[in-house]
């Protein structure tokens, strides 16, 4: 009877806050790893600034693709000041409580940035596919009312589509256990530490991730194929190369994102033996590609090697 007794106290119980443990087993030296990530992050919001101030001031990249880069760079700041700031906060002053509220609050902007993303480079890939494949369209296809259209439409998709995600973390019921051994309040993480079933929060992630993710990355898919068959259609070895060339620089930055999410759903089924692993690649998979992205277009695409010279006044003979 004593113990039903407790057991129904318990179960009323319901924590106020969460405890952000940070990289679970290296507790005890995790804050090194702030110096790396502080300077990821920096990197990040000085790279995506200089993409943004580079597509404002030079007129010739005022075209559909570099807008798409742009919004791409918007994101990606977006993306990594959501998680940074409080991750750095529980590796330098031990800040390592969020209230409920704010916790599902970054669950939400976390769903909807990284759903973003990937959407943008599904627009990125479409925008592609009528430049190669359809080049004398392209004009009256791919116009300034098509980029808002599309980026509009994204964002609406993404912001609901998300929206089940911290109302059904927030509906569990929280009795006990209020330590996450992560860095962020990732669903999973957060909904793990409920006293009630959660069945309905694995199946609609999963939902989420095969009908946004899922769909997305088919879509690309499709139009790199057909870009692709079109290509090995050319005659000229020349034409064909500087055809796969303006593409080179997105695929590596698709492969990536899409190769770590990968990783990370199946890591996550070896939480119990490895659980630094997901948890390592979750926070690098929201900090590197807003670093690696616009550098990786910078590197590939010469106008805008050619307006990073100019902005920063330096001498861009012979590129």
């Amino acid at each position: 009877m004593f113990q039903d007794l407790r057991h129904s106290n318990i179960s009323k119980f319901q924590v106020s806050e969460f405890i952000l443990m940070g990289f679970p087993g290296i507790h005890t030296w995790q804050h090194w790893l702030s110096l790396p990530l502080a300077l990821l992050y920096l990197l990040a919001l000085t790279a995506n600034i200089l993409i943004l101030i580079i597509i404002k001031q030079e007129t010739t990249l005022h075209q559909p693709m570099y807008y798409f880069l742009g919004i791409l760079a918007v994101v990606d700041m977006g993306l990594a000041t959501t998680i940074m700031p409080k991750i750095l906060a529980i590796l330098w002053f031990s800040a390592k409580a969020i209230s409920l509220p704010e916790c599902f609050a970054q669950m939400y902007v976390i769903h909807c940035f990284v759903a973003m993303e990937s959407g943008i480079f599904v627009c990125m890939a479409i925008d592609r596919y009528v430049a190669i494949c359809q080049p004398l369209r392209y004009p009256s296809i791919v116009t300034d009312s098509f980029v808002i259209k599309a980026t509009v439409f994204m964002a609406l998709r993404n912001s609901l589509a998300t929206i089940p995600v911290p109302v059904l973390a927030a509906q569990r019921h929280y009795c006990s256990k209020n330590q996450i051994e992560h860095c962020l309040c990732s669903n999973l993480g957060v909904t793990s530490l409920s006293c009630d079933d959660r069945t309905i929060n694995s199946i609609y992630q999963v939902l989420l991730a095969w009908t946004l993710m899922g769909s997305d990355l088919g879509l690309i898919f499709l139009s790199y194929a057909l870009i692709l068959h079109s290509v090995l259609k050319l005659n000229s070895a020349e034409a064909a190369s500087k055809a796969l060339s303006t593409c080179t620089s997105h695929l590596i930055l698709i492969l990536f994102f899409y190769s770590v999410i990968i990783v990370i759903s199946i890591t996550h089924s070896a939480t119990m033996t490895l659980p630094l692993i997901p948890v390592l690649l979750n926070v690098l998979h929201n900090v590197i590609p807003p670093a690696l992205n616009p550098m990786v277009y910078a590197l590939k695409n010469k106008e805008l090697r050619q307006g990073f010279y100019k902005v920063l006044n330096l001498d861009n003979k012979g590129n």
